[in-house]
């Protein structure tokens, strides 16, 4: 039986940091988004909330600045390799994050079967943000549902890589987790945790599991 991996993205596939951080800091506004990120993760703002302050803050954004952020963010190693391995098996590659969806899909050009994120308008933006496009921690599990759909496999076919909050009702429905560098409560929920910053090296904890 086929696998699907979930991945995460903030945190997880990127190193200390997320993709609004990191496209903030291509405007100069790289504090101000770091704070919007703690004031998420302390509970404070909800994703809704989060995405509109997002948006404002990003009013000069261009996809230039998207494509620098996207290049020059700090990945972990060996991604594309872990991707060009699971696919090789037979097995499905997905990012599920709340970070915009279109720093998200860029990730379908390093193999990725699929890949979600919050919906923005399109850049420059000329209209607001949709708050129902905008995912959370619940909805990682809908796309979930979805894509096991779509690839004809179920929650017991899948594996989650996540790093916070927003991963656990993710955590919570699978067989198999991987917390990567991962804070406390992620951690207790996982079934594997790695510290480091090599994709491969995660991925290997669960490669043999079927």
């Amino acid at each position: 039986m086929a696998r699907l991996h979930l991945f995460d993205l903030d945190g997880t596939l990127l190193h200390g940091t997320s993709a609004p951080v990191e496209i903030s800091r291509q405007l100069g506004l790289e504090a101000e988004a770091v704070a919007l990120d703690r004031a998420a993760a302390l509970g404070r703002i909800a994703p809704p909330e989060y995405a509109v302050r997002a948006h404002a803050l990003w009013a000069e954004l261009t996809e230039a600045h998207i494509a620098a952020a996207f290049e020059a963010a700090p990945w972990l190693a060996r991604i594309r390799e872990v991707w060009a391995e699971i696919r090789e098996r037979g097995d499905y590659c997905a990012v599920v994050s709340l970070s915009p969806s279109f720093f998200v899909e860029r990730l379908l050009g390093w193999g990725a079967h699929a890949a979600h994120g919050s919906l923005f308008p399109v850049v420059p933006f000329t209209e607001p943000v949709d708050p129902a496009g905008v995912l959370s921690a619940a909805a990682k599990v809908e796309v979930a549902d979805r894509l096991c759909a779509r690839f004809g496999l179920t929650r017991a076919d899948c594996v989650a890589y996540g790093d916070s909050g927003s991963d656990m009702d993710l955590f919570a429905v699978v067989p198999i987790s991987v917390a990567v560098n991962a804070d406390r409560r992620l951690s207790g929920l996982a079934t594997h945790s790695y510290i480091g910053r090599d994709l491969w090296d995660a991925y290997e904890l669960v490669c043999g599991e079927r």
